[in-house]
């Protein structure tokens, strides 16, 4: 089926219920409809699960296929542009030799920002990791950093804290000011994709 020409950005490894699917420039694949079914051809903001890359990955049961996802997850955006999202400290970046937060972009343009999803809007502290490619740091859009103040933790037997834990939905979803920063950032990488090669083509060059 054609994707829609509403549709300016495709969501890959979203939640039923993910507030993307609200937005109707997202086109969004969750669990039924499978990520890996994305034929390419729009910037790419990339849930892969985490669970199989987190600190705790020891205690996580993941499904067989469910590590390699993160893999699928990092080409698409490096053919398409656009984002990866992970936990903070997510052991897929060792894997992927990926750049951390304040390196030098790799070889695809791509460099990775940390943020907190409590500035935007989660109801706890959240430190997050983007892998980014097709946009350098000094275009990105503005964020609300430092702006965010919690009311829940994610875990207490982590870090003991004085506040209750989170839902289990809030351990997965995406709060939707975050939601549409992502897709600022996507849009965005099309767009400049548009006026120069991508740093990986033959006429290739910085993104910065």
């Amino acid at each position: 089926m054609p994707v829609s020409s509403a549709r300016q950005v495709a969501v890959l490894f979203a939640r039923r219920d993910s507030p993307y699917k609200q937005i109707a420039s997202c086109d969004v694949y969750d669990i039924d409809r499978d990520a890996r079914s994305y034929p390419g051809g729009l910037p790419v903001i990339a849930h892969p699960p985490c669970r199989a890359w987190g600190r705790l990955a020891h205690l996580s049961r993941p499904m067989p296929h469910e590590k390699s996802l993160a893999d699928f997850a990092l080409s698409c955006v490096r053919r398409n542009g656009g984002v990866l999202e992970h936990p903070m400290a997510s052991k897929f970046w060792r894997h992927a030799r990926l750049p951390l937060p304040g390196w030098l972009p790799d070889e695809y343009g791509g460099i990775t920002i940390q943020i907190d999803q409590c500035d935007f809007g989660h109801p706890a502290r959240k430190a997050t990791w983007l892998y980014i490619v097709g946009v350098p740091f000094h275009l990105l859009p503005a964020w609300p950093e430092g702006q965010g103040v919690p009311t829940h933790c994610i875990t207490s037997s982590i870090r003991p804290f004085p506040l209750p834990e989170v839902s289990r939905y809030w351990r997965e979803a995406t709060p939707p000011v975050l939601a549409h920063w992502l897709i600022q950032v996507a849009r965005l990488s099309a767009q400049l994709a548009k006026k120069k090669p991508p740093p990986w083509s033959a006429a290739g060059g910085s993104l910065l």
